[in-house]
């Protein structure tokens, strides 16, 4: 239910426009009640996880996405003091584990006896509710498997470390564009990463957490020019909600909402010399990237409101306080 991250994320952002107590329950009713033929509930608590035999399509990215909902229901309870609840959705938050083979370092459906779909192909294309059918949504087990937003160190912790997942993560970039079946929606391929499609959006800016931002920078670089041109068709893919165009406006401003529930905006490379947001009450945010040019893509150093600032990323609230970020750009990487 993709309301669910935008009424959380509007709610813990401080809006108030709606009753909050309703709102909550609504949202606790939606993934605890078996209303539509794609909740299931029963099955998805006892398991754990989607069983692929007992579900029609898309048992790993229903598992995926309900884990994130889970994570979103469970910040919304907390903020109204129901412990309980939230207790319940954060261990449903995660569950995207149990769908996690260690063998193939992917998201892999499994059946309700705990035994994993064999032959296995990654590179299997599916979409849900259509003749093609299949176990993701959209997508395939090499996109999906990095659909967990809202725990990235439990996700290396399960690959098995930084160095690891690094490696995994280069594969999805580097392998083949060549999949098994055709979709319409999978297109803008660097490797098996799918910019023309939303679910592999945050990808690129998961090199933050592997230790290897430069990465995150060159890629945003790629991305921003290869799939973004003044054209007739300069937009690859699918603009769904506007999704595509909002990826280019985060991200040439420098920063991406991982997680967009979090308040936390992950820091990748500007692509513009100079933002100023207008934010009300006399408050503006502005972005300036010093020495911005076609070579000079890197990041060297971040200054925020004339100060040294070394996080990875911006809050929500302080861009809202408003400031001034400024980045120091060059053409070379940092020695880790």
């Amino acid at each position: 239910n993709h309301s669910i991250p935008m009424i959380v994320d509007a709610y813990l952002k401080g809006f108030t426009g709606f009753d909050a107590e309703k709102v909550y329950g609504e949202i606790k009713k939606s993934l605890t009640e078996s209303t539509h033929h794609k909740t299931n509930w029963d099955l998805y608590d006892k398991y754990g996880y989607y069983p692929y035999d007992l579900v029609r399509t898309e048992s790993v990215s229903r598992t995926l996405e309900c884990s994130f909902d889970d994570y979103c229901a469970a910040l919304m309870a907390q903020k109204l003091g129901k412990e309980e609840d939230y207790a319940f959705f954060m261990k449903r938050a995660g569950y995207y584990k149990n769908l996690f083979d260690k063998e193939t370092n992917s998201m892999r459906p499994k059946d309700a006896n705990g035994k994993w779909l064999s032959p296995f192909d990654p590179y299997e294309l599916a979409h849900a509710d259509s003749s093609i059918g299949g176990h993701y949504t959209e997508g395939n087990a090499l996109q999906y498997t990095w659909h967990v937003m809202q725990d990235i160190p439990g996700l290396i912790e399960l690959m098995g470390g930084k160095d690891k997942t690094g490696e995994v993560l280069d594969y999805l970039f580097n392998t083949t564009q060549e999949s098994t079946g055709n979709l319409s929606d999978v297109t803008g391929l660097i490797g098996q990463y799918a910019h023309g499609n939303e679910p592999s959006h945050h990808v690129a800016y998961l090199y933050n957490w592997l230790d290897r931002p430069e990465e995150t920078q060159r890629l945003v670089r790629q991305i921003t020019t290869d799939f973004y041109q003044n054209k007739p068709d300069g937009l690859i893919g699918n603009d769904d909600c506007g999704q595509m165009s909002a990826w280019y406006l985060f991200s040439a401003m420098g920063f991406y909402p991982v997680n967009p529930v979090s308040g936390e905006l992950v820091f990748g490379a500007p692509q513009l010399p100079k933002v100023t947001l207008q934010l009300g009450d006399g408050k503006t945010f502005t972005m300036e990237a010093l020495n911005l040019s076609k070579e000079n893509m890197y990041v060297d150093k971040i200054e925020w409101n004339g100060q040294p600032y070394d996080q990875k990323f911006i809050t929500y609230d302080q861009i809202m306080e408003g400031g001034t970020l400024l980045f120091h750009m060059t053409n070379t990487t940092k020695q880790r």
